[in-house]
């Protein structure tokens, strides 16, 4: 029976605190953009980018976002096609955790669960119009040898073919059966680890675990508004990032300081989505008034917030240099929604009056 071998150590205990806290805050922060949406696309953009360009695909950021969005670009054809598929990947993904036509909530009803149908649809995503039709969704009948692309020398010998399919059985029962004594940040990582150990396809390995261990988040209550991008940090600490995973055959099959690093970079990740979503934010007296309520703010809304509390106050004249080519009927009535809302207080009753943040 698989079991995972790793020790929880301060570090891992520091950065999980730290994932814990980004999740509060960026979970039931008092203000958040109705532009949701645009946050979460910018998330699927990096993923997709990062998650290839970590593999050796040559489209830059914005090439990538161009095929993301369904557009031409010039570049070699497997790169595009990467992109796409790790582009439906994310939205396969999306769609087993949020159902449109569910009740469930993730975020208060957790249920972490995988099956192998599961990683062998999510394979042939990544793998359409890559591989032969015969080696997409499918685990590998050969042996596999992962070398250093400078030496020449194998650096990683997976097991053999014939025991991938009662590999990934065993540790798909374990879970399945024991997910409830391990935090899910930390299943997401061993998934991460063991689907790239067992190396269960011919190609695509890598993408399938960063994959399985993002639905296995998702699945955890560990979504975050779907504002992340685990793909992007591995991406800019390559070497970091092969160092940790292979860390764990260093140290006997010991995944601590593979999972040590795996925390790390998602608190980072996440503390960096936190900050942004409390720039856009009041304080807590704020929250507190809003009676522990969400309000979703327009684009022009949350500048007009920003500036108030960078300056202290916000006033007509100031309008046309913060909004050149909108009304100022329009401007108004963002402030009288703000007003109405009690995020600002105006202060006068003339063009000169200000409006304040409420205190």
């Amino acid at each position: 029976m698989y079991e995972p071998v790793y020790r929880i150590t301060n570090h891992i205990l520091k950065h999980i605190g730290i994932i814990d806290a980004c999740r509060e805050i960026i979970l039931h922060a008092p203000l958040v953009p109705a532009w949701e949406r645009k946050f979460q696309e910018d998330a699927i953009v990096r993923q997709a980018h990062h998650g290839t360009h970590l593999e050796g695909n040559e489209l830059n950021l914005s090439e990538a976002a161009q095929v993301v969005a369904g557009q031409t670009v010039v570049g070699r054809p497997r790169d595009i096609q990467e992109v796409i598929n790790y582009r439906n990947v994310i939205e396969y993904i999306e769609s087993l955790v949020h159902d449109p036509e569910s009740s469930k909530d993730i975020s208060t009803n957790p249920s972490i669960s995988l099956t192998q149908d599961t990683m062998l649809t999510i394979h042939r995503h990544t793998t359409e119009r890559i591989l032969p039709p015969d080696k997409i969704g499918s685990f590998r009948t050969t042996q596999v040898v992962i070398k250093n692309s400078e030496t020449g020398e194998v650096s990683f010998r997976p097991p053999a073919a014939v025991e991938v399919p009662f590999l990934i059985k065993d540790f798909v029962s374990w879970i399945n059966h024991r997910i409830n004594d391990t935090h899910p940040v930390l299943v997401s990582g061993i998934v991460q680890y063991e689907i790239a150990r067992i190396h269960p396809f011919i190609d695509g390995n890598g993408r399938v675990a960063r994959a399985l261990a993002t639905l296995v988040l998702y699945q955890g209550g560990y979504d975050i508004r779907r504002f992340f991008s685990l793909e992007e940090y591995y991406d800019s600490h390559a070497k970091g990032y092969y160092d940790a995973l292979q860390s764990v055959g260093r140290n006997n099959g010991d995944m601590t300081m593979w999972l040590e690093y795996f925390v790390e970079g998602l608190a980072i990740e996440l503390n960096r989505i936190k900050e942004k979503i409390n720039r856009l934010s009041a304080d807590i007296q704020l929250k507190e008034h809003m009676g522990g309520k969400q309000l979703f703010l327009s684009e022009r809304q949350i500048k007009i917030i920003e500036h108030a509390r960078s300056l202290g106050y916000i006033q007509n004249k100031m309008f046309s240099q913060l909004f050149p080519m909108v009304s100022e009927d329009t401007i108004l009535r963002e402030l009288r929604d703000l007003i109405k809302n009690g995020i600002l207080l105006k202060k006068g009753k003339t063009k000169g009056a200000k409006y304040v943040l409420k205190s």
